[in-house]
């Protein structure tokens, strides 16, 4: 097979949940146990740091991947989803996992995989612990794909972990409020294991407390604690409170020597080390084009208060969103004095750009539907001047289009 067939093979097998959603959702771990057990479990062959939260996961691990990679260490980074091409998920020091890795790691053992159904996470999740194994990394840096409990990657046993913010996301699967979500996030608490929570928030703490105690595992609110201030390449306020949970993960992380220098400069090359795209991006000057993956309400909040922190002419919004948002929690954030150009993401789950419009103008956003990403983004360009801003988001699929 070449390297687009061996995706499409994978992406066809059980549904792959950034494209079909909760119908994908595999809400236990015995085929990720099992294939790695096939594997001969590469994952007990590396330490690893396991990273967890509704916001800020992505930001943190690349993050501490790039200091890491600063202080001299061969890190692997295991992230999702990806923007443009399925290697942004394995990285080793930044370098997307090669396309003939892929290809011979699915044919070597497809006949395991169809025999056992896997699904295209938990292949993802094994794929990435053989290739960090085979290539020896000295640590990895894994996220968690959803959840945290019954993720697939919830079979490591970090030297830390690291949970980053709760908020409203996939409540059909992880719950209907902080406390059930906190508790989904907090099972990737291990016996004995360290654990940084980036923000404290009164009605998840009781529930972290709880279980780190019940774990014998030291609890740090990352928040509370004195550090110097750093400065990130990452573009956005909201990246401080992501810094903090970064430097008590690494004050809590043994056998690995990081001096403030490495600190400093993996915090200024996060995009440069890692390859990291869509958080607060920019694309274009004149107009100014500003993007980002945020699609919850909580992310969104963050993000419209950066907009508001900008200098421009007028304001123009190209945005689209996956079916199973909470749309009126999220477009109430948005501002009335945009011009919006509504869009659909090109996948099954992407909401139809008409009625996308169509509960906009209940919330008094005025703009027109547009039946792809890319129209929607050249009418803006189109209809901005120089000295305006053009911001496109609400979906990591709307960013993924014009990245």
């Amino acid at each position: 097979m070449t390297y687009q067939q061996t995706l499409d093979w994978m992406f066809a097998q059980l549904p792959m949940y950034q494209q079909k959603g909760k119908t994908a959702f595999n809400a236990k771990l015995n085929g990720i146990i099992n294939f790695t057990d096939y594997l001969h479990n590469p994952h007990k062959n590396f330490k690893s740091i396991h990273i967890a939260g509704t916001n800020g996961k992505g930001s943190s691990s690349h993050m501490l991947a790039s200091v890491m990679q600063e202080a001299g260490y061969k890190v692997g980074l295991y992230t999702s989803p990806h923007l443009k091409d399925f290697r942004e998920r394995i990285r080793i020091n930044g370098e997307p996992v090669p396309e003939q890795y892929v290809v011979d790691f699915i044919t070597r053992h497809k006949d395991y995989l169809e025999q056992n159904r896997l699904s295209f996470f938990e292949m993802t999740v094994g794929m990435s612990f053989s290739y960090f194994s085979q290539e020896k990394v000295d640590i990895a840096i894994i996220e968690v794909g959803l959840g945290g409990r019954l993720d697939s990657t919830n079979i490591i046993d970090p030297e830390t972990s690291l949970i980053t913010n709760i908020g409203f996301d996939h409540t059909d699967m992880l719950g209907d409020t902080l406390e059930k979500i906190a508790h989904e996030k907090a099972g990737i608490i291990k016996e004995g294991v360290p654990v940084v929570i980036s923000e404290y928030q009164p009605k998840t703490a009781p529930v972290f407390e709880a279980i780190a105690k019940s774990k014998d595992a030291k609890l740090i609110y990352a928040e509370h604690e004195d550090f110097p201030e750093y400065k990130t390449s990452l573009k956005g306020d909201y990246q401080q409170k992501n810094i903090k949970g970064v430097l008590a993960v690494l004050n809590e992380l043994k056998g690995f020597k990081i001096d403030k220098e490495h600190i400093v400069d993996g915090l200024m090359k996060v995009s440069e080390n890692t390859g990291l795209m869509g958080r607060w991006q920019q694309l274009a000057e004149h107009p100014k084009v500003l993007c980002d993956t945020a699609h919850n309400r909580e992310g969104l909040l963050l993000v419209i208060d950066q907009l508001k922190k900008e200098n421009y002419g007028k304001l123009h919004i190209v945005l689209g969103f996956v079916k199973d948002k909470d749309l009126d929690g999220i477009l109430l954030l948005f501002p009335n004095n945009a011009t919006y150009y509504f869009c659909k993401p090109d996948i099954s789950r992407g909401l139809s750009a008409s009625v996308l419009k169509e509960k906009a103008c209940n919330h008094n956003l005025f703009g027109e539907a547009y039946d792809s990403v890319r129209k929607a983004y050249i009418a803006a360009k189109q209809g901005a001047t120089k000295k305006d801003l053009i911001f496109v988001g609400g979906s990591n699929f709307v960013v993924a289009e014009v990245v």
